[in-house]
């Protein structure tokens, strides 16, 4: 078992950062490859961004390229997402997951843990 809590939500204005963190505990961290997923209200969750186990490989989904980076302190068994010159919408819920696949997924079908999720809401 893992267990994640995200934290670092909020209310920021267009053109202005958030760093997101996620918090795991129970099994060993590194082992998994990880990664954020976000909802928006009346949409289906989707994916923004994977990190492979040892977190030399990552991915993004092509509307946060360039803007978010995501990154991971296995000593400290935390997962960040930076995101920078935020836009409305890229308010959601923000939810980080745990796959048994080392280098992660596109897919939440391949994530074995989640996150409570945190708030980002970003004003324009």
């Amino acid at each position: 078992q893992v267990q994640l809590v995200e934290s670092g939500g909020g209310l920021v204005q267009a053109g202005g950062s958030l760093r997101l963190s996620c918090g795991a505990s129970g099994r060993t961290f590194n082992i998994y490859g990880m990664g954020w997923f976000r909802q928006a209200p009346g949409k289906e969750r989707s994916f923004v961004a994977r990190i492979s186990w040892g977190g030399r490989s990552t991915y993004y989904t092509d509307s946060v390229k360039g803007r978010f980076t995501i990154s991971r302190d296995n000593a400290k068994n935390t997962l960040y997402l930076q995101m920078n010159s935020l836009k409305p919408e890229d308010t959601a819920v923000y939810y980080c997951a745990a796959s048994q696949n080392p280098i992660g997924s596109n897919s939440d079908y391949d994530y074995n843990y989640w996150g409570q999720g945190t708030q980002v809401t970003v004003s324009s």
